[in-house]
């Protein structure tokens, strides 16, 4: 029976957290900075997720660190996202077969 008490409130609170901004704040925000910090939100809260994931996702991390090398300069090279993605798997699985 506790299980549906806990959906329960998870529900609602995942509920409050969506709705309470958009009742509590209906004007434009105005403000330059606070408009530019909101629009980095999104960007940091991907990073945050998905960093630590890069690191933990295979058996060493120095495969991790290697995939994760090549993704960066990849993308700072402007390469598409399927490029990024299949250099940094193929580089990670390389690097696995090497260390074995």
């Amino acid at each position: 029976m506790n299980i549906y008490i806990y959906i329960a409130v998870m529900a609602g609170v995942t509920y409050l957290i969506r709705m309470l901004p958009l009742t509590l704040f209906q004007k434009n925000i105005t403000n330059r900075f606070l408009r530019s910090f909101l629009a980095y939100v999104p960007c940091a809260c991907l990073t945050a997720m998905t960093f630590p994931a890069i690191l933990y996702a295979t058996k060493s991390p120095i495969s991790a660190i290697a995939g994760f090398a090549v993704a960066v300069l990849l993308a700072l090279k402007k390469r598409g996202l399927v490029t990024v993605a299949f250099c940094s798997c193929l580089t990670v699985f390389l690097v696995e077969l090497f260390l074995r």
